[in-house]
This record gives structure tokens, sequence and C-alpha cells, in this order.
């Protein structure tokens, strides 16, 4: 990827996200942008966060909603916007349409989890319900527009979409002068465009890393003329794009250095990360920057990165399911497998062994039937909690020593 063409080359200029910010800057959080210490010794990188999860509606997408409809004539307020979002566009679309007195049009998919439904309504939205994803929901979205006169607002590939996202690196450079690179996810590439924009606008020399979902890596794809496979259950849902913009993919080519592609488990460990060491709630697209620096430490090492935490809105049993199982991943929770003699005392004298080490035990499963043991054999599971990975091997030691046949049961 080059790094050289003129504002002139591309859709979206250093100017066009200045004035999108001059434009939009009173109606929206100037959120903070802080050095994090602890992950910055975690990581060999200089980490530097903006917690753009502190927006009203708790995402970055406010700024690209807010910068269209405060371009848009008399006659098109008059008629009102549509859009398809299954999430923080939606939302964000349809706060500021309200506090402008624009009707707004959300399509959203069926699948589409009913919290989010209730919170863009929330927000006095007409809500249509319609298709399995958001490709089938946008061609309904364009059909109904078609119809009624409403104006489009695409959730990434438009200029003044990208010029709104930018506006976080005009803030991030004037906070923290000294970053000199920025680690960025894509979804549709609209916040990376933006912020690229800015990032090579500058007089000294900005790196812009992208990071992708592995699951779903449609820029990767596009930029490196590679075919890998789109699809799959992700935690960063809000950067789960099968096909990214043509705008935003110019832009990208153009401008962005680097492209790279993270795990589930890494989006997982960097939620829960943020959660624990900055006692913020971060959604896995919103968490994708971080997870790169985990999966990559060498790439950006030595270097002062700047996070965009671009979003929040995480179901709570979804959070409460990725902390308990970084919990085990860490080995402060964990479930051994225990086989058993069938005889009296046999459960009493495994739970003394526990106690001796110190280790609580929060669940117990015996099981006699359905097990492959002859049929005095049993199984037990035990789910307990230990200070960390050293204390549960201190356990299963002592364990063995007692005599018993013990096995962990591992997380994918």
């Amino acid at each position: 990827m080059t790094t050289v063409p003129t504002s002139a080359d591309l859709p979206v200029s250093i100017d066009d996200i200045r004035a999108a910010h001059a434009r939009i800057r009173d109606a929206i959080v100037r959120t903070p942008t802080l050095l994090s210490r602890t992950l910055s010794e975690m990581t060999g990188a200089t980490v530097y966060l903006k917690f753009e999860n502190l927006q009203f509606t708790a995402a970055y997408k406010e700024r690209g909603a807010l910068n269209t409809l405060l371009q848009m004539t008399d006659a098109q307020r008059r008629c009102g916007v549509i859009a398809a979002s299954a999430g923080n566009h939606a939302q964000g679309l349809a706060y500021h349409a309200r506090r402008l007195g624009i009707p707004a049009t959300i399509v959203m998919p069926t699948t589409t989890p009913i919290v989010k439904v209730q919170q863009t309504e929330s927000h006095e939205a007409r809500i249509i319900l319609f298709g399995e994803n958001v490709d089938e929901s946008l061609a309904h979205a364009r059909a109904v527009a078609a119809t009624e006169g409403q104006t489009i607002v695409h959730p990434f590939d438009d200029a003044k979409i990208i010029a709104g996202q930018g506006t976080t690196a005009i803030e991030m450079l004037e906070d923290v002068p000294q970053i000199d690179m920025f680690a960025v996810p894509i979804g549709g590439g609209g916040l990376i465009s933006g912020i690229a924009t800015v990032a090579k606008a500058q007089d000294r020399a900005i790196e812009v890393v992208g990071v992708e979902a592995e699951l779903y890596p449609s820029m990767y794809n596009r930029i490196n003329g590679k075919n890998l496979e789109c699809g799959g259950d992700t935690l960063a849902e809000g950067i789960a794009v099968k096909e990214p913009g043509g705008i935003t993919a110019r832009i990208i080519a153009e401008l962005v250095d680097d492209i790279v592609l993270v795990a589930e488990r890494d989006l997982e460990r960097a939620v829960s990360l943020l959660l624990q060491i900055e006692k913020t709630v971060v959604e896995g697209a919103g968490a994708a920057g971080l997870a790169a620096l985990l999966a990559y430490p060498e790439r950006f090492r030595g270097r002062t990165v700047g996070i965009v935490l671009c979003g929040g809105n995480i179901d709570t049993r979804l959070l409460a399911n990725v902390l308990l199982r970084d919990l085990a991943r860490s080995g402060r929770l964990a479930r051994l497998r225990i086989r058993l003699k069938d005889r009296p005392g046999q459960l009493f004298n495994l739970a003394r062994v526990f106690d001796e080490q110190q280790v609580n035990i929060i669940e117990v499963y015996h099981q006699r039937v359905f097990t492959t043991l002859p049929a005095k054999g049993l199984i037990t599971d035990i789910e307990c909690e230990t200070r960390d990975r050293a204390h549960l091997e201190r356990l299963m030691t002592a364990l063995h020593m007692a005599g018993y046949e013990v096995t962990p049961v591992e997380l994918a």
C-alpha cells in the first residue's frame, strides 16, 4: 500500500474532516484520549485509548451520522432519512435525527436482538424488520426510499460519513500529538478511512494498521487479492462485514499501511482486559485494536499507539460469558474431571485435597450413569476457583499425589 496520494486523488480530504469537526463538535461528546499504563506495560507499546464508548449512544457512529444530517437540504429533511443497520449506526442516526426533527426509518434484519430494536425505537425511529442480514435489509431500504422519498444514509460507504468518523483522529492528535501509529478496527471501512486521511495529512509519518476479525477478512481479501472465507459467529459483530465499501476500499488501498487479522480468543481477552484494567465496557468490535496489540506485540512494540474504543454496546449475558471464559483461560476458573472409586467417603476425601490447597469449589457434577466406565466407576467434574495458573497446577499435582486420575476440561 502506498501513502503518497494528494487529497485531490481521493473522495475525502483533511479539509472535509476539519469542516466536519467544526460542524458536529458542539453536539457530540468530546471523549477523552487517555494513557493506559498497564496495557502499555503488557504490550511494550505506549497505548492511548479514545473512549468513544462514552458517546450518548455508546459508539463513534454518531459522528458520521450527524455530519450527514447537518448537510441535508430542507426538502431532504422533510422527507426524512432511512438506513439499514442492526446496531450502532441505527442508534446514532436515529438519535440525532430526532434531535434535529428529521423523520428516521431504520430497516433491521429480523435476527436483530430485541434489545437493539428497543434501543433504536427509544429514539422515536420507525423500525422495519426485514431480511436475514444487513445486505437484505439495505436492499429493502432502497426500495422503501424509492417509494417514499427518504435519503439513504449508508453506514460506511459515503464521503460525509467517512469525514465524520475521521474527526476521532482530529481529536486524538490534538490531545496526544506524539501518537505515531493507529490500530483501527475495519468493518465496512468508514472509521479507518477517516482516521487514515487525517494521519497521512500530518507533517510527520504516522502509520495506520487496520484490524479485522479473522472470521471476516473481507477488506484484507480485497486489498491483498486473497480469497479467505468470510463467515461465522464472531464476538466482533460490528465489523462482521462480508462486502466492504467501494469508496472505503479505495482510500484504504492508498493510505492504510497494513491490515492484520485477530482471532476470537484475542478479541475475548481484549474485552476482558478493558473491563478489568480500564473499568470500561467495550464491545468486540471496539476492542479489536487492543486485540491486535495482544496478538502481534512485535508489530507495535516501542510505538505510541492510538486505539479507538469505538463502541460499548455488548449484550450483558455475552459479556458475562466472555469474562468467565477469560478466567478459565487464565487458570483462575477451572473444571477438573476426576475419576473416583464407587465407595463411601470418596467425595469427602477429594474435597479435603481442595481444602488443603485452599481452592474454592463452585460446582460439583457427579456422573454415575452416562459414562463409559464400568458400572462401579464414576466421574466427577468439579468447577473451582484458583488464584492463578500456578495455583491450579499445584492443586492438580496434589490430586495426582493423592491417587486421583484428573484431567482439565479445556475451552475451545
